[in-house]
C-alpha cells in the first residue's frame, strides 16, 4: 500500500494533546539527553493515536514534530514505516492478522477466510458497518500459539475458522472473549498439553526432611 493510500483524505483542522498527555509528554522527553528528543517520537505517536480514536491525523504529526524539534517528514517517515500506526480512521475493533509462516502453517488462512466471509473485507479495508478494520501483518511475536489475531491491544491465539467466528460474535456484542489461547493453552506448552518433566516429582529439601522428622 502506498503512503498516499494510508493517509486519510479528510483531516481535522487542528489537534492538541490533553493536559494529562502534555504532562506525560514532558516526563517522556525528560528521559532523553538534550538534543536527543527525537527518541521520543514513537511514544508520542502512540499517545496521539490513542487520544484520537485510534488514528493519527496530520495535525498531530506536525505538533509532534514541533515538540521534538524534528522535520515533519521525519515524523511521517516513522508513522508510515510501522503498521501499528494508523493514518486514517479504523473501526472500533482493529484486527491485525498475522499470516507469516508459523501462523500460516497453523491455519491463519482459515482465520482470514472467516473474517472475509463475515464482513467481505480483505487487508486494509473496513467493514460496511464501520466497526471492524482488517490489516494483514508480519510476525506479531507470539508464534508459539499460532495463529494469532490481534484485536486492538489484545492477542487471541490458536484460532481456526469456528473460533474466529465465535470471537467476532463476541466483539459484535461488545463483550470480547477472554484474551489468550482460545484452547486454554498455558504459556507455550504443546497443543496437547505439557509433554516433558511430567514424571519428575519435586525433591524434598533437607529443611523439609528435618521438619518432617521433628514432627
Amino acid at each position: 500500500m502506498s503512503i498516499e493510500a494510508r493517509i486519510a483524505e479528510d483531516q481535522p483542522n487542528s489537534f492538541a494533546f490533553t493536559a494529562e498527555n502534555e504532562a506525560e509528554i514532558k516526563r517522556i522527553i525528560a528521559k532523553y539527553p538534550k538534543g536527543r528528543q527525537a527518541s521520543a517520537v514513537m511514544p508520542l505517536l502512540d499517545m496521539a493515536q490513542r487520544q484520537h480514536e485510534n488514528w493519527i491525523p496530520m495535525k498531530a504529526i506536525e505538533l509532534i514534530a514541533d515538540k521534538l524539534d524534528m522535520a515533519k517528514i521525519r515524523v511521517l517517515e516513522v508513522a508510515t514505516f510501522y503498521t501499528m500506526f494508523n493514518l486514517k480512521p479504523v473501526g472500533k475493533y482493529f484486527l491485525q492478522a498475522c499470516t507469516t509462516t508459523p501462523c500460516w502453517l497453523r491455519g491463519s488462512d482459515e482465520m482470514m477466510r472467516c473474517i472475509k466471509d463475515r464482513y467481505g473485507i480483505t487487508s486494509g479495508q473496513t467493514s460496511d458497518c464501520g466497526r471492524f478494520s482488517l490489516l494483514e501483518v508480519e510476525c506479531l511475536g507470539a508464534c508459539v500459539n499460532a495463529p494469532i489475531l490481534q484485536v486492538n491491544d489484545d492477542f487471541y491465539e490458536d484460532l481456526n475458522y469456528q473460533s474466529t467466528g465465535a470471537l467476532l460474535d463476541s466483539l459484535e456484542k461488545d463483550a470480547p472473549l477472554a484474551v489468550g489461547s482460545v484452547l486454554g493453552r498455558s504459556g507455550s506448552e504443546a497443543s496437547g498439553g505439557a509433554t516433558s518433566l511430567n514424571a519428575i516429582k519435586p525433591k524434598k529439601t533437607a529443611k523439609a526432611k528435618s521438619g518432617a522428622a521433628n514432627a
